[in-house]
């Protein structure tokens, strides 16, 4: 079997030479040998070109008549949940879907992120004391790491 060790460096190695703040989201290696990388980049988007690069490092330095595998590298999905703190830290100012552990869901703009937690800011219609309609009104979610089971980007074509 393909030593994990081998492939982050082989990876870390590539990542160092292209100077483009890279980093893995994950990366996994089946009992079958498919190697699986996921980047995303600190700032900006992972570009094809990053990921045939770093696939071919890995590529060029196992020999396939030793160890037969098959390699999958990608950008980390728009449609994936963060898995990386760094995912936090990009999406500052975006907006993002947060679901809990106690299937609590919640959803805003995320304007702040620390190891510990998280700070989302919403619009909501809230009813008014002393006033008829309902009114706009910002609400601040503050929700703590280790509550939260998953959170993603929300996708919008506006």
């Amino acid at each position: 079997m393909i030593s994990k060790e081998r492939i982050t460096s082989l990876i870390d190695e590539r990542i160092q030479e292209l100077e483009k703040d890279l980093y893995v989201v994950d990366m996994t290696i089946s009992s079958s040998n498919v190697i699986r990388v996921e980047l995303d980049r600190v700032d900006g988007n992972v570009a094809v070109e990053d990921c045939m690069s770093v696939s071919r490092n890995i590529e060029h330095n196992l020999d396939r008549e030793v160890e037969d595998f098959e390699l999958h590298v990608s950008s980390a999905g728009l449609d994936k949940p963060f898995r990386h703190e760094n995912q936090y830290r990009k999406n500052i100012g975006k907006r993002v879907k947060v679901k809990m552990h106690d299937a609590s869901k919640y959803e805003g703009e995320l304007i702040e992120y620390t190891s510990n937690e998280i700070k989302l800011s919403d619009k909501v219609k809230k009813k008014i004391e002393g006033k008829k309609k309902k009114e706009w009104v910002e609400e601040i979610y503050t929700l703590e790491m280790k509550s939260i089971k998953e959170t993603k980007i929300v996708i919008s074509f506006k």
